[in-house]
């Protein structure tokens, strides 16, 4: 079963990282994905770009389209990882695992569009 882990914190500068903290932040990230793939969990996962270069439409009578994020918060979506794992249990334990100290991560089964009465949509098209 597909789950999607989107991961929520604060937006950082990386600009005013020690290059020494930022390999070290950026080694816990490779470990993570490394151990999805050997695992074979691992579908898809990306970080985002800062939040200030997010547009939002809102999908009103007419369309509002605006620049930044959709929500004024201090933690921002700052990326995603798509797993296929047995059930919601593993996807929770991976969930735990993500490096990411003080951040949170939203755990959610992906729609399963055949079930859900789709015919334009099949699994595979979902995920590819």
């Amino acid at each position: 079963m597909k789950y999607m882990l989107t991961l929520f914190t604060e937006e950082r500068d990386w600009s005013d990282i020690d290059p020494e903290e930022a390999t070290a932040v950026m080694a816990a990230w490779d470990d993570y994905t490394k151990a999805l793939k050997d695992d074979g969990a691992f579908v898809a996962g990306e970080g985002l770009s800062p939040s200030a270069t997010a547009t939002t439409i809102r999908l009103t009578e007419e369309p509002i389209t605006t620049d930044g994020p959709y929500a004024e918060t201090k933690e921002q979506l700052g990326g995603f990882y798509l797993i296929d794992v047995a059930d919601l249990d593993a996807a929770l334990e991976w969930g735990r695992r993500v490096p990411m100290p003080g951040g949170a991560v939203e755990v959610r089964p992906v729609m399963d569009y055949e079930a859900s009465g789709s015919t334009e949509h099949s699994a595979s098209e979902v995920a590819s």
